[in-house]
């Protein structure tokens, strides 16, 4: 059995590499404090140490971090896989299972913002799938109240604003 740090940092990289998108901190923090494997501080120092070490990679946007496994944390997890107990294996693999959707569709509709050298706000609008980006776009608004807006609101509306779009111009 290993030490419960190391078997902290195997579920989380045993996570990452089950989806084909990132998982936010707080879908990694929900899963593992739940069921109560570890505590919150603890699972901040395994994602930090798992960072710094280049097993994983971590994006931050609007104040949320998303992860995802670099090809270090891969080839660690096939090494040591074995190393956690196929319990805990199958009560991953069951909750992706039963929460890849809405994991995904969590993750995969991002919108955020930046002062621009205009002295305006731009808005950067993404629907993230695996491979691609169906809907890049930025859009310029004059101050940061809009923009926040726009933020909140492309989550709720990107799909009728991609279906309004692609019937446009196609």
């Amino acid at each position: 059995m290993p030490e419960p740090f190391t078997l902290y940092k195997l579920i989380v990289l045993y996570m990452l590499e089950k989806v084909d998108f990132p998982l936010t901190n707080s879908q990694i923090s929900e899963f593992i404090l739940d069921r109560e494997y570890t505590t919150y501080f603890t699972l901040q120092s395994v994602l930090s140490e798992l960072s710094e070490s280049g097993m994983i990679h971590q994006e931050t946007i609007r104040n949320t971090s998303y992860y995802s496994l670099n090809t270090a944390g891969e080839e660690a997890l096939h090494y040591f896989q074995n190393r956690i107990s196929k319990s805990i294996r199958d009560e991953i693999d069951q909750y992706i299972a039963e929460n890849k959707m809405e994991l995904r569709d969590e993750v995969s509709v991002i919108s955020d913002y930046y002062k621009n050298t205009a002295d305006e706000y731009s808005v950067h609008c993404i629907v993230k799938e695996k491979y691609s980006n169906p809907i890049d776009l930025t859009i310029t608004v004059p101050d940061e109240t809009q923009a926040k807006i726009v933020c909140r609101n492309w989550k709720r509306n990107c799909q009728r604003i991609y279906e309004y779009v692609m019937k446009e111009l196609l």
